[in-house]
């Protein structure tokens, strides 16, 4: 953990991290569906997310260097790197086809 602490202070005073916090590992899926989630208490999930990081970076070969400084990673952790959308791919979608019109 003092290592993971120094890498996330280093990058906070590189002014890279946004935000993060640690996720329980309880929860509640919610759905109107009448299939239930496979694993629940979260939709298909095979894993344990235990937290996240929001970095504010030029790209996502930045984030993926940064990604694979983690050291969780020789501990074997997994680090997931995602981009942030500015809204979902459902509404991007409709935007899209609206301004088509």
């Amino acid at each position: 953990m003092e290592k993971f602490t120094g890498w996330f202070e280093r990058l906070s005073r590189d002014g890279k991290i946004k935000g993060g916090q640690p996720l329980a590992h309880n929860g509640e899926v919610i759905s109107r569906s009448s299939r239930p989630p496979a694993d629940g208490p979260f939709i298909e999930s095979k894993e344990a997310v235990g937290g996240y990081v929001l970095l504010e970076v030029a790209d996502f070969d930045e984030a993926m260097a940064l990604a694979n400084e983690c050291p969780l990673l020789d501990y074997g952790s997994l680090v997931e790197v995602r981009p942030v959308l500015r809204q979902c791919m459902a509404m991007e979608e409709v935007s899209r086809r609206m301004a088509a019109v």
